[in-house]
């Protein structure tokens, strides 16, 4: 098949988002519980468009702006606290992949037509010397707040949307400069490195925060860790004890302080064996909750209560089977969520190829109807 939308932005979606901040903030908190919310967290993967427009889609429908949710108005704010490497350079472009070196020294490459987001085959950190050379683009400056952030983030909040700010991930940022296998290694052989980088992201994400805070207030504290697979998380509770709950506690006690509500996690995988030590580290909301990776939310639900938010959760992989196979899945997890809040009911991850339109608009009605018939047995 011939691809149309190739790249990361193409791959973009419109979700007429038209729930405000005190609302959502409420929800995921259980504070209130008015409505369930439900959207689309990631979009297509590549090569669902292309299908999706042989099988008639409109290009409303290509976009998602055809499609109804009620998802939450969310501004990122436009301020940088993590890496400030330089941009790269391309030293290879040909018909199926692209070869960059990034701004940290990392060979990068970018299989077309396959993913929008290359993967590092090199990596620039293994010891404390090597860490010292790259410090520097971990450090604060003043270009890190600049621009009209400020401005973007009072329009954003007069309009009724949450306030977003990111923490580089504690995982995923050594994980970035060591690698995925040496990462897992460098906990017992370079504890020391793993502890500067952490407490240099930490020094510089609270000098942006002490920023941020004096003009304008926050909703959201947003990290990106990507650190499980479906067998489990790659670091155990002793590691995240020794080293992100510091980082993370550092960042998230300054902004509840300054009246912060959400501090929400991004991780594929199984996390479940260290939900717990999230929780402690001030983590109250988790995503996409992937049921192949026995995320289950009804059992996570049962098991945490009201400690703990998520978004995603319905299994994408359903929606290419049969329609009473979508019918059962949903009716499994929706009315658990109706009856509790606290989760945004989405699919668990972009939407894979194979899944026909006529599935997803089916998926996504059947998805309504259970949560309005569910909300007026509670009334």
């Amino acid at each position: 098949m011939k691809l149309k939308w190739t790249e990361h932005k193409d791959l973009a979606i419109k979700r007429n988002e038209s729930i405000n901040h005190e609302e959502y903030l409420d929800y995921m908190t259980f504070k209130k519980n008015d409505r369930t919310l439900y959207t689309e967290i990631f979009g297509p993967l590549i090569g669902l468009k292309e299908e999706w427009e042989k099988q008639g889609a409109t290009e409303a429908e290509l976009d998602f702006s055809a499609f109804e949710f009620r998802s939450p108005k969310k501004h990122s704010i436009g301020v940088n606290t993590g890496c400030c490497a330089p941009a790269g350079k391309i030293l290879e472009d040909t018909g199926e992949h692209t070869i960059t070196i990034d701004g940290l020294g990392r060979r990068m490459k970018l299989i077309k037509g396959y993913a929008t987001i290359p993967l590092p085959e090199t990596f620039p950190v293994k010891n404390m010397d090597d860490w010292l050379k790259v410090k520097h683009f971990y450090e604060f400056n003043e270009d890190r707040v600049s621009g009209k952030w400020l401005e973007n983030a009072k329009n954003a909040r007069d309009n009724g949307f949450a306030l977003q700010v990111s923490i580089p991930g504690g995982f995923d940022t050594p994980r970035q400069l060591f690698g995925e296998e040496m990462i897992c290694y460098a906990v017992y052989d370079y504890p020391e490195v793993i502890h500067d980088i952490l407490k240099t992201c930490a020094e510089t994400s609270l000098k942006v925060f002490e920023i941020i805070t004096s003009k304008i207030d926050l909703d959201i504290l947003f990290v990106h860790e990507d650190m499980a697979g479906k067998s489990g998380p790659l670091w155990g509770p002793n590691s995240i004890e020794e080293f992100i709950k510091p980082y993370y506690l550092s960042c998230w006690n300054f902004l509840k302080e300054h009246g912060t509500r959400v501090f929400d996690q991004d991780s594929d995988g199984n996390m479940n064996p260290v939900i717990d030590i999230f929780l402690e580290c001030g983590v109250n909301c988790m995503h996409p909750m992937e049921p192949a990776a026995n995320m289950d939310i009804v059992k996570i639900r049962k098991k945490y209560g009201n400690r703990l938010a998520f978004y995603g959760g319905i299994d994408k992989h359903v929606l290419k089977r049969s329609k009473d196979e979508i019918v059962s899945e949903l009716e499994y997890k929706v009315p658990a969520m109706v009856k509790s809040g606290g989760c945004v009911l989405a699919l668990d991850h972009r939407i894979p190829n194979g899944i026909p339109l006529e599935n997803y608009k089916f998926y996504l009605k059947t998805l309504k109807d259970i949560i309005s018939r569910e909300e007026n047995l509670l009334k």
